[in-house]
Formats: structure tokens, sequence, C-alpha cells
């Protein structure tokens, strides 16, 4: 296990290197730049003032050169100074993260306890009215768009019955505990209503599968009770293409919704990657890029663990 996952930090630290490069790429080579942006704010900047703008900036060389440089001040820490907001790029990320963390963790802790048992449910009484009535929540779920459920939630229970604010973190002058829980009622129920579906029909899919085996046939022959027979036997082995989707999706926690964020003006990482990669911020789109890249590889190699500790049967020697 040890060589397994020293050989994975190994793959984690190339594929960080060629995602930077590729994002550092795609970046600079979009239309225009900071310097761009300065002129169309300030006319009155001059040719001089350009050029030696460009060189401050480091515009002036070319591509190649501004990566590694770049790669080295990353090395060293140092993730850059944000041009949108004058201030560095760990400043501005480090609340935005801590925001999104607590939207999309929450929901998605909602959608795993709503969503799983509810799969689990329906597998276990296949083609009955309970299934088809979770199926059919479940593709009402996947269907409807998340900018219309978030509209949808906004126009009832923030303008039609007043009982929650319709965006922003908290409001101006109180900020405590119960208004920033009132704030994030409405997207956390946008993401959660939105990934309930999926969760639901994967887990319903494995469960059912493993409920055919031959190995559930024998625990029931030996007299196994139904409660021991599904959390115990069945739910165990039907967890593994489960734990595959849940990682793939656990990236997205701290790369944001930019959907719902935008819909809620939530100030959170998915938002700020958009605003910075519009607004040519080379560190800060990269700096977000690049971390949620590494949430993303991290998940997939914690899924490749719990594998091992699911199926004994699965070794990394």
């Amino acid at each position: 296990m040890i060589r397994f996952l020293g050989l994975r930090a190994v793959e984690i630290l190339v594929v960080l290197v060629i995602m930077s490069f590729v994002i550092y790429a795609l970046i600079g080579l979009m239309p225009g730049d900071p310097i761009d942006l300065m002129i169309t704010a300030n006319p009155k900047l001059t040719a001089a003032d350009i050029v030696r703008l460009k060189a401050v900036y480091g515009i002036d060389q070319p591509l190649m050169g501004r990566y590694l440089a770049w790669l080295r001040n990353i090395l060293q820490g140092d993730l850059g100074f944000s041009r949108l907001y004058s201030q560095p790029s760990v400043t501005i990320l480090l609340p935005r993260l801590g925001n999104s963390a607590l939207l999309m963790g929450t929901s998605f802790v909602l959608a795993l306890a709503i969503g799983l048992p509810a799969g689990i449910a329906a597998a276990r009484r296949p083609h009955s009215l309970l299934d088809h009535a979770i199926n059919f929540a479940c593709f009402a779920g996947i269907s409807v768009p998340s900018f219309w459920l978030a509209l949808m939630l906004i126009l009832v229970f923030a303008v039609a019955l007043g009982w929650l604010p319709a965006g922003g973190l908290a409001t101006i002058g109180d900020g405590g505990f119960v208004d920033r829980i009132q704030h994030l009622v409405l997207p956390v129920a946008t993401l959660t209503l939105a990934s309930i579906g999926g969760y639901t029909r994967f887990m319903r899919s494995a469960m059912a599968e493993a409920l055919r085996q031959d190995f559930i046939r024998t625990a029931r022959a030996k007299g196994a009770g139904e409660r021991r027979v599904v959390l115990h036997h069945a739910l165990r082995n039907a967890m593994i293409p489960v734990v595959t989707i849940v990682a793939l999706s656990f990236g997205t926690l701290f790369s944001g919704a930019l959907i719902t964020e935008t819909m809620f003006a939530y100030p959170g990482m998915g938002k700020l990657i958009f605003d910075s990669v519009m607004g040519n911020d080379y560190n800060l789109a990269l700096a977000g890029l690049l971390f949620a890249t590494l949430v993303t590889l991290l998940a997939n190699l914690a899924a490749d663990v719990a594998y091992a500790w699911l199926d004994p049967r699965i070794t990394y020697r």
C-alpha cells in the first residue's frame, strides 16, 4: 500500500504540472491581456506606460518564459497578485474556498443522506409503486435545469412567501449564525435537489445487482435477517461503483457551482474562477483551477483506498 501511495503521489504531481501548463497556455492565448483592460479603463496611459506595465507583469516575455517564471514562484509558495482585487491571490481564495466548502459540503452530505437510502429502498422492491415513484422523482430531478430550479425557489420562497432571502452570503449589519443559515437554505436546496437523482439511480442499480448475487441467496438460506443481508452483505459490495461517482463529484466541492452561485449572488469558488478567467486575472484563475484539480485527484486516490476497504479481495501490492 505504501508503494502504491507513493506512485500515486508521483502521478498526481505529474498531472498537476501538465494541467498547470495547459491551463496557463489556454489563459495566455486568450485574446487581450490585463494591460488591454487597463488601457480601456484609463485612456491617458501613454505608449511608454504600456511598455513599462507589460514589463512589470512579464507579458512582454514568450509564453514558455512566463510559465517557467510563474512555476518558480509557485514552488516558493507565491501564488501571485490578483489584478482584479489588488490583493494577493491567496487572500482572495481562502474566504471563497470556505464559502464553497460550506455550500457544497452541506448539499453533498444531504444528497448522499437522502439519495443512498432511497436507492436502497427502490432496489429492495423492484417494479413496485415505491420503485416507480422514486424513479420518477429521480428523472424529474435530473431533467430540471439548476438555473430554472433556482429561479422557482427564489420566486416561491423569497418573492411570494418572503420566508427566505433571495441571495447573498449574509444580511449587511447582521451576519449572525441564524442569518447565515437562512441565506444558505435556497442554494443548498437547489444543489441538493439537482444531485439527489443521480446518486439514487446509481445506488439503486448497484444494490439491485448485488441483491441478485449468489452470496446473497446463500446468506438468506443460512437464516440471516433481511437487515443484515442488505446492510452487511449487499451494501458493502454495492458501494464500490457508487464510491467512484462520489469521488468524481467530490471535486466540485472546491471548484464551486458556477450557475447556482451566480443565481444566488453567492461569493464562492465557481464564480471567482469564472470572473478571474473573464477578467484575464492569470494568477487568481490558475490558483483556483489548480486547487480544484488537486482536490479531484486526491478524491480519486481516496476512492482507490476505499475500494480495498470495501472489498478485501482488492489489493495494491
